[in-house]
């Protein structure tokens, strides 16, 4: 299994099927292929090897897409880097993994300069972006143009394709490294569950940086759909574009879908070609399915559950669920049944077998199942490595199965928060709060929003003496971590609720905001 086959295989049925689509450009089969093989040709003839990591930092474009398959072609693995994160956070991913080239596009271009003294590892800056390459970067279209294009690397299997960074227990983010038989299994699995038929036209309106997005780009070279790059997300930039393309798959968050679905012109829009919505990070409440299968009546719905280390899916909860029956029986609330290929269990801290119906840890062995993470071998052992289910990735997830297969995520076993569909590690804002002066002492938890899913919420014990409001904790934290892990909201308390052995009992301290929600993650 190669991720560059797809694009060999797409040529060869389609040469003059459009590609990609990015404003007003747009290309060819034949004419991406060339492309691709030019931009591999140049990264190679610049130091790239077999293996070695290439930088992505740049908004949604037809670049991105060529540069997903180029880098591979040159035998090297992409680092597609978080364009949220704070350049302290994106320098220590391009040291962590020994990053050396990175593509930019002109909204990093600022942010360019700070990251070269910050990086010890990072020598080289590919622009490619629209406006005039600025001093000390080379041009993207210029490398392309100067190269012959050169022979796939043919790169497979468990060679590694990508390193995908995700927030960290450690309060440091972790590079997951996926093969590329993990990314091409996981494109085969959902073009087998709808998310791609030939003919399709997919807008890539999530970022291209986040795993999620990336499973339904693999869905859809599998069959040679045609790839519409948004540079940003706005409902009103979607609901464009999904008009104006004729665009027939997209994958949302669920907040996503609500700033879609509610967008006051979102019924002036012609959106009858939209056959499939695929959406994950939460489910979709039943309020705004009925909103959302009003406005897109010719349209299925498809819930993917998983997660970066597994490339990323595990289950999908089917467009007949999302139905009347699937809400009457509770299957609405599920995370589906697990695809074809992808074995689950729900195992005790032991990592014994549960009984059927009881709540442990969600674990699964599947060819998506990640190499480990980069540089960092007890935290590979403890997911993967843990007898007696050598073998099996631990999500860290707690969920049950029912008498007929479906699995529901109930709680998190590993500190983690989910808003907007995006993972934030509580330790990781943790340590940005407690570097305020005025803290003493803080918690991080997530609780529930109407928008967001979760929100990141602070438990704050300030100094004596000392004040602080939730916006001042905000602003701090902005200058150390990434916007949307910053806490929005925040309470002030005078001491956290601790267990005998000193360790703060977060599940105190959400269960006020999580009463009578039935469960404890969104």
């Amino acid at each position: 299994m190669q991720l560059t086959q797809a694009l060999h295989r797409a040529v060869a049925l389609r040469p003059n099927g459009i590609a990609t689509i990015c404003g007003s450009r747009r290309q060819t089969f034949a004419q991406f292929r060339n492309r691709v093989a030019r931009l591999a040709g140049a990264l190679r003839r610049l130091g790239v090897g077999a293996g070695d990591r290439v930088g992505i930092l740049s908004l949604n474009s037809d670049r991105y897409v060529e540069a997903y398959m180029a880098i591979p072609w040159a035998g090297a693995a992409f680092n597609p880097i978080n364009t949220r994160w704070s350049s302290a956070e994106i320098a220590y991913s391009l040291d962590d993994c020994d990053t050396r080239v990175l593509l930019v596009d002109d909204a990093f271009v600022p942010m360019a300069a700070e990251l070269k003294q910050k990086s010890r590892s990072l020598a080289t800056l590919i622009h490619g972006g629209d406006q005039p390459t600025p001093d000390g970067m080379l041009s993207y279209e210029a490398l392309i143009a100067a190269q012959e294009p050169v022979p796939d690397a043919n790169r497979h299997g468990k060679d590694l394709a990508g390193v995908f960074y995700t927030g960290g227990t450690t309060g440091h983010p972790k590079g997951v490294m996926v093969p590329h038989e993990a990314l091409v299994f996981n494109g085969m699995v959902l073009a087998n569950e709808g998310m791609a038929r030939p003919g399709d036209i997919a807008l890539h309106a999530a970022p291209m940086f986040h795993i999620a997005d990336c499973c339904m780009s693999n869905a859809q070279w599998a069959l040679g759909g045609t790839h519409v790059a948004l540079p940003g997300f706005t409902p009103l930039a979607a609901l464009q574009a999904l008009q104006r393309e004729r665009v027939t798959v997209v994958t949302l968050v669920p907040t996503m879908v609500q700033m879609v679905v509610d967008h006051p012109e979102a019924a002036n829009f012609d959106l009858s070609s939209l056959r499939m919505l695929a959406y994950g990070g939460s489910p979709i409440n039943e309020a705004l399915l009925d909103r959302a299968q009003r406005l897109l009546s010719g349209a299925q719905f498809l819930q993917v559950y998983g997660m970066t280390e597994l490339a990323p899916t595990i289950s999908v909860l089917a467009p007949e669920l999302h139905s009347a029956e699937g809400r009457g029986n509770g299957r609405l609330r599920s995370a589906g049944i697990p695809c074809t290929g992808i074995s689950v269990r729900i195992v005790s801290p032991e990592g014994e077998d549960v009984p059927r119906g009881e709540i442990g840890e969600i674990i699964v062995r599947s060819p998506g199942v990640m190499l480990g993470y980069w540089g960092k071998p007890a935290e590979t052992a403890s997911a993967l490595e843990r007898a007696p289910n050598v073998g099996w990735m631990h999500t860290g997830d707690g969920g049950r199965i029912d008498e007929s297969g479906f699995l529901y995520v109930v709680d998190r076993v590993k500190d983690m928060i989910i808003s907007g569909g995006e993972n934030v590690y509580s330790v990781e804002v943790e340590q940005a709060v407690a570097k305020h002066p005025a803290v003493a002492a803080c918690a991080v938890i997530g609780v529930p929003d109407q928008q967001w899913g979760e929100r990141v919420h602070a438990v704050v014990v300030l100094r004596a003496g000392m004040q602080a409001t939730a916006e001042d904790i905000r602003e701090h934290c902005k200058t150390l971590i990434g916007g949307y892990k910053c806490p929005r909201s925040a309470e002030f308390v005078t001491e956290l609720p601790m267990t005998g052995a000193g360790k703060v009992l977060k599940r105190t301290l959400r269960q006020r905001h999580w009463q009578g929600q039935g469960r404890e993650v969104s």
